[in-house]
């Protein structure tokens, strides 16, 4: 996998085709904005992973709550709400730490229950959310969710696509991923889906990737990636001397 690309925790399977899942040109984008979504979830919270519309998360399930969620979720609505933990999350993991309020909600699109009880898992993320934490008896959370409406333009105007395809490409030279230059010069990609899927694989840290979630619009989720993108070259540039 490219240097580029930040490896995720419970994120282990699925390893050569996580790139072909995250940047697909063929995103049923008609059928997401169809699909049914409960108005309370369970919720998924993790130290290091930001879900993002028009992507796809593979994950590994160890802990028993968690594979409870994944069978009840599967039995009602097919959806899981992805959160990033606040920092501090260690000292009370096994109870309620703190998560960030915006998050995504996906779609459950395969699960596959291993011999030793794990289950792998796809999700298909479908929209930004605020989350509203319910008191529930289960052993993990659940919330209802306020989904974001798309405020401004769901398309990039020209400028900003080009320089988004430009300051990408020039970083993902220096990282020698090659392959992933070729498929964002190929011009394939919708203006979100290249949004979406370079703001969750980009090797940025869960608070940037978080910033970047919280935008009230493409448009300003491009400009932000691309700023981000630039002081990461500059870093670059500057350790090479």
């Amino acid at each position: 996998m490219p240097k580029a690309f930040t490896p995720l925790p419970y994120v282990d399977i699925l390893e050569n085709s996580r790139l072909s899942y995250r940047m697909s040109s063929e995103f049923p984008s008609a059928e997401s904005d169809t699909f049914p979504i409960p108005d309370i979830v369970p919720i998924f919270p993790l130290p290091a992973v930001v879900f993002f519309p028009e992507t796809y998360l593979p994950l590994r399930i160890f802990e028993l709550r968690y594979r409870e969620m994944v069978h009840k979720a599967s039995a009602q609505g097919h959806c899981i709400g992805m959160a990033l933990l606040k920092d501090g999350w260690e000292d009370e993991y096994e109870e309620a730490p703190p998560i960030y309020p915006i998050g995504c909600v996906g779609r459950i699109i395969s699960s596959h229950t291993l011999a030793d009880g794990r289950l792998n898992i796809v999700l298909q993320g479908l929209h930004r959310c605020t989350y509203e934490e319910q008191d529930v008896p289960t052993p993990y959370r659940q919330a209802r969710i306020i989904l974001h409406s798309q405020y401004g333009a769901s398309s990039l105007d020209v400028e900003t696509r080009i320089n988004l395809e430009d300051v990408t490409q020039e970083y993902l030279t220096w990282k020698k991923a090659h392959e992933l230059c070729q498929v964002i010069a190929s011009g394939k990609l919708t203006d979100s889906i290249l949004v979406h899927n370079l703001s969750a694989g980009l090797d940025l840290s869960p608070v940037e990737k978080q910033f970047l979630l919280e935008s009230g619009h493409l448009t300003q989720q491009a400009r932000r990636l691309i700023d981000l993108i630039r002081f990461k070259l500059a870093d670059l540039r500057t350790a090479q001397g």
